[in-house]
């Protein structure tokens, strides 16, 4: 899978609505994980539908070593206080030069968000997706 290519695809979605617990496999609205999920179903990879079922399906990665095309796992203020994976809420597409791809509340579209603040703060870990 050509990391280029994966975040030409993602990209190719800003702007597109979110939507809490948006539909899986199709472009009309996103959530966060629905959105990777359909960036990477677009290059034949397989991601299951939530964002702790996708950081299960990846191969871990430090976050200091990511590369374009990695997967990134953040806490929310539901889920902060939680243990495990179960403390992961969000997912995002890293894009290099620290930034991110994602779609997330109160933002409301596809985006592209710079890991520094809120989003370095509540990243938890990272992954790269195993090939089918």
């Amino acid at each position: 899978m050509n990391p280029e290519s994966l975040i030409r695809t993602g990209l190719s979605q800003l702007g597109k609505p979110y939507k809490f617990n948006a539909r899986p496999l199709q472009t009309k609205n996103f959530d966060c994980s629905s959105f990777i999920q359909h960036i990477h179903s677009e290059h034949g990879v397989a991601l299951p539908r939530t964002s702790r079922q996708q950081y299960l399906a990846c191969t871990p990665v430090a976050i200091d070593d990511l590369q374009p095309g990695d997967l990134l796992f953040f806490t929310t203020r539901r889920r902060r206080k939680r243990e495990g994976i179960s403390k992961i809420g969000h997912v995002a597409l890293y894009i290099g030069k620290g930034r991110i791809l994602h779609t997330y509340r109160p933002h409301n579209k596809v985006t592209v968000s710079k890991m520094k603040g809120r989003w370095k703060k509540t990243a938890l870990a990272a992954g790269r997706p195993r090939q089918q």
